[in-house]
């Protein structure tokens, strides 16, 4: 750990070592049970510093990985990054047929809307042993890993798509590779309004039991 740097979170034991199966934990089921997405239109400095984004990586890849393959990787962005990368997408976004103005300012400033954005990139290799569908999911897991690391650590975030997560000249940009694509890009930063609870699940119609035996 660099001098410095905020500690945010314990040291993990030595590969190998007996861990717990699980943590009961009131404070985690509150959290859980209230956690919240911020408006991507809400969100201003304080963000985390470089060394403390570092830590929030460093939780964010705890997550289920078959095999062991780290199908994942990150780009990130802070300071006068956000500036030079909004340009080239205000470049991309001039090009598409029938863009406006509106539509190359706005893509300038996505990046702005935080100080703190990190790529998410999935990066699944077909070995014909782990599918890549699991790997994808692993991608997942990891975006919200990391939100719930930012919002535990104290910064408010979304995890966001739009159509740089879909758009062919942006992965150029990046330098994705022919395996790789966005699973999205995370905002974090400190939010400026409190979100609002939204209409959730309702679990009756999502929700089945397999019989407890199978008809003849």
């Amino acid at each position: 750990m660099a001098l410095g740097v905020t500690k945010l979170f314990p040291d993990p034991p030595p590969t190998g070592s007996p861990m717990l199966a699980a943590r009961p934990s009131g404070d985690v089921r509150n959290f859980l049970a209230l956690r919240k997405s911020a408006n991507k239109l809400f969100l201003s400095e304080p963000g985390p510093t470089p060394g403390e984004l570092q830590q929030l990586l460093e939780i964010a890849v705890r997550v289920p990985d078959h095999r062991k393959m780290s199908p994942w990787r990150f780009i990130t962005f802070q300071g006068q990054s956000r500036l030079g990368f909004g340009k080239e997408l205000a470049r991309i976004a001039g090009k598409k047929p029938g863009a406006e103005e509106r539509d190359v300012l706005e893509a300038a400033g996505l990046l702005l809307r935080a100080p703190s954005v990190v790529a998410v990139v999935s990066s699944p290799v077909d070995d014909g042993k782990t599918p890549v569908w699991e790997q994808e999911l692993s991608a997942g897991a990891l975006c919200y890993n990391l939100l719930l690391a930012a919002n535990a650590s104290g910064w408010a975030g979304v995890w966001l798509s739009e159509w740089i997560t879909f758009n062919k000249d942006v992965d150029a940009l990046m330098g994705l590779k022919q395996n790789e694509r966005l699973a999205g890009f995370i905002y974090i930063g400190t939010a400026t309004a409190k979100p609002q609870e939204r209409i959730r699940p309702d679990l009756s119609g999502l929700v089945s039991a397999w019989p407890d035996s199978v008809p003849d």
